[in-house]
């Protein structure tokens, strides 16, 4: 779905039609019943637009009038974001953004990626031959593989350590106070332990460690963490102060 300023929530996730003849209502469904909802350039959207994806993203449902349908399952919503001081953006509320697992850093491609997007795009008819590599039961059946992965309560722990950092940095000896306004939320301790036991199931292993908590530490949380007005204005980000929480809070509990 591409997002744009006049995008309206039925647009996204259906309305109710009414029948003349019949004198009834019919739900008429939006493209958010999907397995993959692809939100491209989710923050041009005004914020109604947004406050429709609430529900879909936590409670996998979608309510029309008084009836509540449930989304297709698995449901996934994957979104691009422009640089949020382009003209014509809307800062994402807290909310909606708190929802999302992940938020991944997209670079410019490198000079071999740009030469492979040039020989496909720079044509008439650009190739674009989109092949599956997996299907719907193949993917349920990985999930599932997930909550095989051992997680230690002494990396649990770890995992608590960290998001605590983010809200009582002064605590673990972490000076980055007056560079916060507020802390991850409870979400970052649940996807921090998700996402470090798919990353040990990717590489083999049927138990995760704390690597593999720094490894995805930064995608967690760089958007659950407010920056004050202090540290845009000495150039710092949010993975500036991740790399200062996970170079001071131990491993272990002393």
């Amino acid at each position: 779905v591409q997002f744009t300023p006049d995008l309206l929530p039925s647009d996204l996730v259906g309305s109710q039609v009414y029948d003349p003849k019949e004198h009834t209502f019919t739900a008429e469904k939006g493209p958010v019943f999907a397995n993959l909802l692809l939100a491209d350039e989710i923050n041009r959207a005004p914020a109604k637009v947004q406050s429709a994806l609430l529900e879909s993203m936590q409670e996998k449902q979608v309510t029309l009038g008084k009836e509540t349908y449930r989304l297709p399952h698995p449901f996934l919503v994957l979104a691009t974001q422009n640089p949020i001081e382009q003209e014509g953006t809307y800062t994402l509320p807290e909310a909606q953004v708190d929802r999302f697992m992940f938020k991944l850093k997209v670079g410019y491609p490198s000079m071999e990626e740009e030469h492979q997007i040039m020989r496909r795009m720079a044509r008439s008819t650009p190739k674009t031959n989109v092949e599956p590599v997996i299907d719907l039961n193949d993917i349920l059946e990985t999930r599932g593989l997930l909550d095989k992965v051992f997680i230690d309560e002494k990396v649990e722990r770890y995992i608590l350590r960290i998001v605590d950092a983010t809200r009582n940095p002064s605590a673990y000896g972490v000076d980055i106070s007056r560079y916060l306004r507020f802390g991850a939320s409870p979400r970052a301790t649940i996807y921090l332990s998700l996402a470090a036991r798919g990353l040990a199931m990717l590489n083999q292993r049927e138990f995760a460690v704390p690597q593999d908590i720094k490894d995805v530490a930064g995608d967690v949380l760089r958007h659950r963490m407010a920056l004050s007005y202090r540290a845009e204005a000495e150039g710092l980000t949010s993975d500036d102060l991740i790399e200062k929480i996970l170079n001071t809070v131990p491993i272990m509990e002393e």
